[in-house]
């Protein structure tokens, strides 16, 4: 009799198990739109709100510091300013295509720069402009050695540490950025951002 009382309760988890799983695989799924300035934060890792806040915050910095007003006093008009590359160095794998594009979109949103094509652009712009030659009517041609070149060059990196301990985890990333003049190959700004997030990892019934 014990062991049949036994296989009864045995019997009895796996019928609550397999009750438990089945909720879960009936939940409904809700999609809900959502504003481009709602801060949503799911996994704790770099997100969109993280790019575009960060990008809009350095270059802000950038933006106030003395080389722009120093160039402004020395030229007439605003200087030319390039994005060049930026290094994910950080654990994770992060969009750095979207972080260079909020950075672009900041400079040339400011007004107060003027911002020329990546190198990829310019090999796409080139190419048809070279097709321009070839087919295009002649007064619709647009001709070479025309393109304005950059006076500086923003570049930089994005870094990230990790410490976890028991389900908690503190992941600080650091965003380094550089603006460099061109033609001295001199630094005029140096920027950094720190982001620290605090993720904790509850149980169920806690």
């Amino acid at each position: 009799m014990k062991q049949f009382g036994w296989m009864g309760k045995i019997a009895a988890a796996v019928v609550v198990v397999v009750m438990i799983l089945g909720s879960m695989g009936c939940a409904r799924r809700t999609v809900d739109r959502l504003d481009d300035d709602t801060v949503v934060d799911l996994s704790g890792r770099w997100n969109d709100t993280d790019s575009r806040l960060v990008s809009e915050e350095m270059i802000q910095d950038a933006l106030g510091r003395p080389w722009l007003t120093t160039y402004e006093a020395k030229n007439d008009g605003s200087p030319t300013v390039i994005v060049g590359s930026v290094r994910n160095r950080s654990h994770e794998h992060i969009s750095v295509e979207t972080f260079t594009k909020d950075l672009e979109r900041a400079l040339l949103n400011s007004g107060r720069v003027q911002f020329v094509a990546s190198a990829g652009e310019r090999g796409e712009i080139r190419e048809e402009r070279q097709d321009q030659a070839e087919h295009a009517a002649p007064e619709t041609i647009r001709p070479d050695f025309r393109e304005i070149g950059a006076e500086f060059m923003l570049t930089g990196s994005i870094n990230s540490i990790q410490d976890s301990y028991r389900g908690r985890e503190v992941v600080m990333y650091q965003v380094n950025l550089e603006l460099i003049e061109i033609e001295s190959h001199r630094k005029v700004w140096i920027g950094e951002k720190k982001i620290r997030k605090f993720i904790q990892q509850r149980r169920f019934g806690l």
